[in-house]
């Protein structure tokens, strides 16, 4: 028996930090997932164990122990005993983008995991996604959301409004553990999410653009001044708002329609890889 699955990448709208916590910093995020995705493929196994192959933006070579898609299939057949799978990984989601592909590819596993055999529900599969990274529980589910905490709480919103965003990816990523180090150096504005979601939800995608903040950019840009250049480029072509996701080094912006987008994508002449997205709202 086989099973497929598209993990889905993941835009901050907003991240502002609001503390420490057990030697985390915590933070209130405005995410959502968005239409590029990896694609998974599962293969029941006659044992227990665990093999994931990765195929794309360089991975083929990473080690097993250093790959939470491999920790989170071992995780799930040691919870609920079950045999072990084959797992392709074609990755399309960059590296280091702070697009949170290495998180939604352990959310993509366990939920592989959970139509091959059936065992799990939401609350043990996002026990197991939070042991291995802040923003997996979310990625199990996708949409609209606020993040608290060091990302773990998630409120998830009832919303379904159709975004448009040009994504700039410069070729080097920022390392988050530095990122958020360095962001201790800097002064925190008291910012909120809440803003934000009331735009979003009285569909003012104006108001939206406006509201768009990360408390990270400025740490990121001293790690890798790539991204300053990103966000000054596409703030050139007068979207309704721009903005870092995570901690980078991934630089987007908000367009009022697809057209809109488009046109800038056709007119972008920098160095960086330019990619057209639009919010992905699951079906469930």
């Amino acid at each position: 028996m086989t099973a497929r699955v598209k993990a889905y990448a993941k835009l901050n709208l907003t991240l502002s930090l609001t503390g420490v916590m057990d030697g985390y910093h915590t933070l209130d995020s405005l995410v959502c997932t968005v239409d590029l995705f990896d694609y998974i493929k599962l293969k029941k196994r006659k044992d227990n164990l665990i093999n994931v192959e990765m195929r794309g933006q360089g991975l083929e070579s990473l080690p097993p122990e250093k790959n939470n898609a491999v920790k989170a299939g071992e995780e799930y057949v040691k919870t609920f005993a079950t045999r072990g799978a084959d797992i392709v990984i074609y990755k399309n989601i960059p590296v280091g983008a702070g697009l949170g592909g290495s998180s939604a590819d352990v959310a993509g596993v366990l939920r592989g995991m959970t139509k091959l055999y059936g065992a799990g529900s939401e609350r043990q599969l996002k026990e197991i996604a939070d042991r291995l990274g802040s923003d997996t529980g979310y990625l199990l589910t996708g949409g609209f959301a606020r993040l608290t905490g060091r990302g773990e709480q998630v409120e998830s919103l009832k919303l379904k409004q159709r975004l448009d965003f040009l994504l700039l990816l410069p070729k080097e990523g920022v390392s988050t553990a530095e990122c958020y180090r360095l962001s201790d150096s800097f002064p925190q504005e008291n910012t909120s999410s809440d803003g934000a979601i009331k735009a979003l939800s009285e569909g003012d995608t104006v108001a939206l653009g406006k509201s768009l903040n990360n408390a990270l950019y400025l740490p990121a840009t001293k790690l890798n001044g790539d991204v300053k250049t990103a966000y000054e480029e596409l703030s050139d072509f007068s979207p309704l708002g721009v903005n870092m996701t995570g901690s980078g080094s991934g630089v987007f912006a908000l367009f009022e329609n697809a057209e809109f987008c488009a046109w800038a994508k056709s007119r972008y002449r920098g160095k960086f890889k330019c990619i057209q997205l639009k919010t992905h709202i699951p079906k469930i």
